[in-house]
């Protein structure tokens, strides 16, 4: 059987400096315009989710988000070496979850380096613009997940449901089509939807959370202006929409397989991990809006705070090792670079 080799290097713009730097010409356009207007006496935010955590409990919370952060690294680097490294997995597939990997290595970076910094710190004062930065790289984070994962279960539904027109539909460009659109929605989403946010003043400075995002800024603003309104409801009618597109792709993947026994076979060693992998980004997703919406004063604040970072820290650690484990190429692969490695140092 042929095999089609895609010659495409991976790159992500919107984690670069240079997307970061934009953000904040367009912050300070703003401010000059005058758009931000009597902002000035709420420069800065308190993060008020650690107002009542002793020096004791930031060192044991710091003990065990540094190990997750260097592991997290850990496993993505890996599985996105092993990819760009080995011609074999030059293929759309692996091509789309070496993207994954690079997102949740962007959102866990997004993260952890500033939670860390207020652990060691005790200090939980974030200033507008490292705010609005950090807003910027969970948002696009949270929507290239989705996104990924759609073009992802698109891939898989062609190549179980419409195999003889798989590589004529997912030819090079194609490729590069949906990596841009992976990472362009998000970016752009997330711009414009802090930049709408940050138009008005803002009229409070408490957030009760570990980190910032664009929700938690439209809710500090002092109003919300019909315009605004609109675009969050387009964006989470597009959140939907993307979510139901890998809910149909699925069922009908699972409706072939069962008049298949190969399309069976390729759903387990292909599809499963995806599946997996869309369920858990779903779940910690729901844990974190139910307590946006539902918080409870009955629960404990460190179980909080886990319920509102779980949706970043959870997938892009657990991601990669589910892939590790369920794909042969890449499992194999694996084994062989620390087999060598291991040689080496005996040697």
């Amino acid at each position: 059987m042929h095999v089609r080799k895609y010659d495409i290097s991976i790159h992500y713009d919107c984690t670069s400096p240079k997307m970061l730097l934009v953000l904040h010409l367009c912050l300070v356009c703003i401010s000059l315009s005058g758009g931000m207007d009597n902002i000035s006496s709420f420069s800065s935010f308190s993060l008020t989710a650690l107002n009542d955590t002793s020096r004791s409990s930031r060192i044991t919370v710091f003990s065990f988000a540094l190990p997750g952060y260097c592991l997290t690294i850990f496993v993505n680097t890996v599985l996105i070496f092993i990819i760009v490294l080995e011609k074999v997995l030059h293929q759309p597939m692996y091509i789309f979850l070496c993207n994954l990997c690079i997102n949740g290595l962007y959102g866990a970076t997004g993260l952890y380096p500033p939670l860390l910094y207020y652990l060691l710190n005790e200090t939980n004062v974030i200033s507008l613009e490292e705010c609005a930065i950090q807003s910027f790289a969970i948002f696009a984070y949270a929507i290239g997940e989705i996104t990924n994962l759609c073009v992802m279960a698109f891939d898989r539904y062609l190549a179980i449901c419409r195999p003889l027109y798989y590589h004529t539909v997912m030819t090079t460009v194609t490729v590069w089509r949906l990596l841009t659109f992976i990472w362009m929605f998000p970016c752009c989403t997330a711009i414009l939807m802090i930049l709408m946010t940050l138009r008005f003043p803002i009229c409070m400075n408490q957030i009760n959370k570990l980190y910032c995002e664009t929700w938690v800024l439209e809710r500090l603003a002092c109003r919300v202006d019909t315009a605004q309104f609109v675009l969050s409801g387009i964006i989470i009618c597009a959140i939907i929409v993307l979510v139901c597109f890998v809910f149909l792709s699925y069922i009908k993947i699972l409706i072939a397989c069962k008049h298949s026994v190969q399309n069976h076979k390729k759903f387990m060693t292909t599809c499963l991990p995806h599946l997996v992998a869309f369920f858990n980004y779903v779940v910690w997703s729901l844990f974190n809006s139910f307590y946006e919406r539902f918080g409870t004063s009955s629960l404990s604040q460190g179980f909080k705070n886990f319920l509102s970072v779980s949706f970043v820290i959870m997938p892009p650690l657990v991601n990669p090792i589910i892939y590790g484990i369920v794909l042969t190429p890449i499992r194999t692969k694996a084994k062989n670079v620390f087999q060598s490695l291991r040689s080496k140092h005996t040697d």
